[in-house]
């Protein structure tokens, strides 16, 4: 273990969340405006930790619908919060862990004592006929910009080189010819995942078991990737609650320490990549375990950013939980159920609980903390401590890490 890198001390923990079940969009119920949603979020999280609305003095979101620009203040002003710290954290899925390490940034610097990190994400709000929302770029072509004078304009949505589905389809294939690719050991990440969503309450596909045989037998989408390796759209909401030491005592939930984060982000589209299999995490994980006295083997779960199952490979690897090259042989020696020798996606996932827009990156932080507030039901790893949660947003762009202690 080398010399301990300046970093957090640890004082800052996660206090109480609240994670919506996710619907499937296709059959979303109608929901309120976004800014009703975050404060409905907000409310429920600070229910959970026990503590009063008023005691907030700080908020971390993301974009909001009906605020283009000033959408800290918007939520501010609309929650009443008078705000020591106000953040807006645009990093895709990596969004959700990078909005817990600044706010606990943020308390340990002393600007706050309680910070509330929210996710709304059901689309299906209001339109006025007088004034209805306008078919941005964002509609079209998602993460991708088309705006004008946009690198990606020019240069790659011309050629096809846009969305999701592709260019993780092309990370897969050149891990492929350099390393090997095995469909059983990728597929059996969804079905040990699956049986995690099995066993937990709100998930998607609690109710349906999943074969390795069955994974493989769903169309390939994006050679390699086949559909039940790719998650589905879903709507939800999700928020924790981040406070200081003395806040924390008055919780009524165990403590969840935020002990160490790293963030790496070095491109925006894998054009711009220097390899398309050495990922951001590898910086942001190191950076994360340089913050601690722990090591990889003290985790006893860990929360990968799951959109893609080659994203969960890749995370592995460059996080430094097996050797570059041997995920695929350390996903087959290994059980990640709850159950197993290594716990991974406790609560299945975003491929097997759901993903609800930038609210499934808040996923991993909440299965986390579930399974260190030890209440995680049916799923409920035994003796769980301490936990690694991963966010990721574009095309393995944007990456961040949090390490994660209970008491």
């Amino acid at each position: 273990m080398g010399p301990r890198r300046k970093g957090l001390r640890g004082d800052a923990a996660i206090v109480g969340y609240v994670e919506l079940p996710p619907e499937r969009l296709n059959k979303a119920t109608p929901a309120p405006f976004t800014l009703e949603q975050w404060a409905e979020l907000a409310a429920a999280a600070l229910e959970d930790a026990g503590l009063r609305a008023d005691a907030v003095d700080g908020i971390v979101t993301s974009h909001l619908a009906e605020s283009e620009i000033f959408v800290p203040s918007t939520i501010a002003e609309y929650l009443g919060v008078r705000a020591n710290f106000a953040e807006i954290v645009d990093l895709g899925g990596a969004s959700a862990a990078a909005m817990v390490w600044r706010a606990a940034a943020a308390v340990e610097l002393g600007l706050c004592d309680v910070v509330v990190c929210a996710l709304p994400a059901r689309y299906i709000t209001p339109i006025s006929e007088k004034k209805p929302k306008p078919l941005v770029d964002a509609v079209f072509f998602g993460s991708s910009s088309n705006q004008y004078g946009s690198p990606q304009a020019e240069f790659e949505i011309p050629y096809g080189n846009l969305g999701q589905n592709g260019p993780y389809g092309q990370v897969a294939t050149r891990y492929g010819a350099v390393y090997g690719y095995d469909e059983r050991a990728m597929a059996k990440i969804v079905v040990d995942q699956r049986v995690n969503a099995n066993h937990t309450e709100g998930a998607i596909w609690k109710d349906k078991p999943l074969t390795v045989d069955d994974v493989l037998a769903s169309p390939v989408i994006a050679d390699p990737l086949h559909m039940l390796e790719i998650v589905m759209p879903c709507v939800g909401g999700a928020a924790v609650v981040v406070a200081c030491a003395d806040a924390a005592k008055r919780a009524r939930n165990r403590p969840v320490w935020i002990k160490g984060f790293g963030e790496h982000v070095p491109f925006k589209t894998p054009t711009y990549a220097a390899d398309l299999l050495h990922t951001p995490m590898a910086e942001a994980a190191e950076t994360a375990f340089g913050m601690t006295s722990l090591a990889r083997t003290d985790m006893d779960m860990v929360s990968i950013y799951d959109c893609y199952t080659i994203t969960v490979l890749l995370s592995l690897e460059d996080a430094g939980f097996c050797e570059k090259g041997k995920g695929m042989q350390f996903v087959t020696d290994h059980d990640l159920t709850f159950r197993g020798d290594f716990p991974l996606n406790t609560a299945g996932g975003q491929l097997g609980f759901g993903q609800a827009g930038l609210a499934g990156g808040m996923h991993h932080v909440c299965d986390a903390t579930r399974q260190i507030m030890g209440r995680a039901g049916a799923a409920q790893v035994s003796d769980c401590n301490r936990a690694f949660v991963s966010g990721n947003g574009g095309i393995l762009s944007e990456q961040t890490a949090l390490i994660l202690e209970g008491d």
